[in-house]
């Protein structure tokens, strides 16, 4: 059997079923706009100070960042984080086809966090979701989903952090993957899905 049988056999193993489904117990609360969520509860004067503090601007009417883009979600930016090593960032505003060109190299068995930058405009955006699927030799090996939250319209980028995740390590693990990324929300809306690459090797000093 040659390496690369071996390596496969080993990322056939590991695969992981498209159907998996994460958050099957989760029920999505009712959207409500921005006029509702003031409206509510008025008779409490401490919960309506704490609302209109939470929804800032929006409150005093719609938000929009950019008037040339109907969306109420801009994702901006994804940036793979490594304690005492600068982000590694790829720009989602411009042609998502280049950035599989781009490699993240990450060295086997560090921990390291996903960073998702967006914009927020219009009206608040309930129950988002950032879901990403890794693969290797094409087959599915990882699969990740992380609910964000509800968040209110902002003339400045907000950003998401997701829990710490351990890089595989070993020599099978070592080798190029492909990530599909999606941030969507409670009602399935798709604000971008896009596709990128890392590579893991022994050591840092490999890239």
């Amino acid at each position: 059997m040659s390496d690369g049988d071996v390596v496969k056999d080993g990322v056939d193993k590991l695969a992981i079923h498209d159907d998996d489904d994460i958050d099957s117990n989760y029920k999505p609360p009712p959207e409500k706009s921005i006029e509702e969520l003031l409206n509510a509860d008025k008779e409490d004067a401490s919960l309506q100070k704490y609302k209109e503090k939470l929804l800032g601007d929006a409150n005093s009417g719609k938000i929009i960042f950019d008037q040339n883009n109907p969306n109420k979600v801009i994702v901006k930016k994804l940036a793979l984080c490594v304690a005492d090593r600068p982000d590694m960032e790829l720009d989602l505003s411009g042609d998502l086809t280049n950035l599989k060109k781009q490699v993240f190299i990450i060295k086997e068995g560090i921990s390291y966090k996903i960073r998702i930058d967006f914009i927020v405009q219009r009206e608040i955006v309930h129950g988002l979701k950032y879901v990403q699927k890794t693969y290797r030799l094409g087959v599915p090996v990882d699969k990740m989903s992380h609910m964000v939250g509800s968040y209110p319209p902002k003339m400045e980028i907000q950003s998401y952090t997701t829990p710490s995740e351990d890089a595989p390590s070993g020599m099978m693990a070592r080798g190029s993957y492909t990530v599909h990324s999606l941030f969507t929300d409670d009602d399935k809306n798709e604000h971008l899905k896009w596709e990128w690459v890392f590579e893991i090797k022994k050591d840092w000093k490999d890239n």
